[in-house]
């Protein structure tokens, strides 16, 4: 193949403390250096902390399946996540997260593909119809289209109600706001800026970011709350009405408003963001090579017929899955899971202490020399043969795993194969994506693709 997908070259060597903060005030990719991508462990000081990053498959396994209650997830991204998420199973351990996950498992029911995929198919026939409004052969900026869909699969999905254009766009720009504040806000953190100093330099656009997405998901919830507490039925099926009616088995407690939009708002996050930005990416590879791209154009051709995409379609997706598989693997959605050590351990030569920072980062994992072969090349026949699935976790692994990863494999094949078979993709003339590294991978300049029909 004659050209590596766009990443960020690392650094020859390892930045100096006062560096790293410059350099990872924007996103944490600009700090990597070149053995960050050869290293099994690699260890970084902070003037608040010690952090380890962690590449070997075997001590991956260790932490996030074999000792999981050992390694927590991090207090310090709990903490930074909390003015969005609240106390959701997003960022919860130990007893609370057992419970909560006990307590969401009728909603995740309710994601099952053969339950929602008549949902998801209104709002992708949705996406379809404005990409219809532009004249042929437009440029597309497709990172706003891509994470507008996946919004309104949620909404609709979790809540039964489409979401209109002017609160996709709010939420849009607000959490586009607090993924970038939160960077910043961590770093200042790390370097022990004092709170009312950073408060001053931006972290009150992030928490006035994460008030105004919070405002909009309570503004739909109060109302069928309120509905249930007064034992009316209002008749919906759908992953909000699960979680309105869920009981504790110990306490025959509800969950109250404030703990269920907690859990919303995570549903919400993660069943969005992380889908908008593969599919962003997979549309970038697809556009940047042709050939791959007629292949996965011929094979939806050949297995739709004519027809409309039903459900019993998406499986038959062979190539263009792998075409995905490989864009999360190139472009991980969450390129990295920050853990803590509970207590002090030994990690290959590194001696951790309690407390300490341990970073899990498929980023990194992904395109490890020892693990892959040219793994900066797109090369979606590799998942066809014999790959490193121990070094292969765009969706975590273990208790942890991400419990909607076949509903975004489905969402994303469903909006693929939908676009392709009208659609011819090509990157415009001389675009180059900003590849950074925040809550998840995003291009921060957008992604600018010519949409030309077939």
């Amino acid at each position: 193949m004659s050209q590596c997908p766009f990443h960020p070259k690392p650094y020859k060597n390892k930045a100096s403390t006062l560096l790293t903060f410059l350099l990872k005030r924007r996103s944490w990719l600009d700090g990597l250096y070149e053995r960050s991508y050869e290293m099994q462990t690699g260890y970084v000081k902070m003037p608040n902390f010690d952090l380890y990053v962690i590449n070997d498959p075997k001590e991956v396994k260790r932490i996030m399946v074999d000792e999981v209650r050992e390694f927590p997830k991090s207090a310090f991204l709990h903490e930074l996540l909390k003015p969005l998420l609240g106390e959701s199973i997003f960022t919860t351990n130990g007893e609370i997260w057992s419970k909560q996950r006990e307590l969401l498992r009728p909603s995740f029911e309710m994601t099952r593909i053969s339950k929602v995929f008549n949902l998801m198919s209104e709002a992708v026939k949705d996406m379809m119809k404005r990409f219809e409004k532009y004249p042929n052969d437009s440029i597309i900026e497709v990172d706003e289209m891509m994470t507008f869909v996946t919004a309104d699969v949620i909404f609709r999905t979790i809540m039964s109600s489409k979401l209109d254009e002017q609160k996709g766009k709010k939420i849009l720009h607000a959490f586009v706001n607090f993924q970038e504040q939160s960077v910043h806000t961590a770093m200042r953190k790390m370097f022990r800026f004092p709170k009312w100093f950073s408060y001053i330099l931006g972290d009150r656009k992030r928490l006035k970011s994460g008030e105004i997405i919070r405002e909009i998901l309570s503004d739909i919830i109060k109302p069928r709350y309120n509905a249930v507490s007064e034992g009316k039925n209002l008749g919906n099926e759908d992953i909000l009405e699960s979680l309105l009616l869920v009981v504790d088995a110990k306490t025959n407690q509800r969950f109250s408003f404030e703990e269920i939009l907690d859990q919303v708002a995570m549903l919400f996050l993660a069943g969005h963001e992380t889908t908008a930005s593969s599919l962003t990416w997979t549309l970038y590879l697809l556009s940047l090579y042709p050939q791959e791209q007629e292949k996965a154009y011929e094979e939806v051709r050949q297995i739709l017929n004519g027809e409309e995409i039903q459900i019993s379609h998406l499986r038959q997706f062979k190539f263009l899955t792998n075409v995905f598989k490989e864009s999360l693997r190139l472009y991980p959605p969450v390129g990295f899971f920050a853990r803590e050590a509970k207590k002090d351990t030994k990690i290959r030569d590194k001696n951790i202490k309690k407390g300490s920072g341990v970073v899990v980062a498929p980023w990194l994992i992904h395109r490890h020399k020892h693990f892959w072969d040219n793994p900066n090349d797109f090369n979606p026949s590799r998942f066809d043969k014999e790959y490193r699935k121990d070094a292969y976790l765009p969706f975590g692994m273990g208790e942890r795993i991400c419990i909607g990863q076949g509903f975004a494999m489905q969402e994303a094949i469903l909006i693929l194969a939908s676009i392709l078979k009208i659609y011819k993709l090509e990157l415009e003339s001389g675009f180059v994506p900003d590849v950074v590294g925040r809550l998840t991978i995003r291009s921060a300049n957008g992604m600018n693709i010519k949409f030309s029909k077939r």
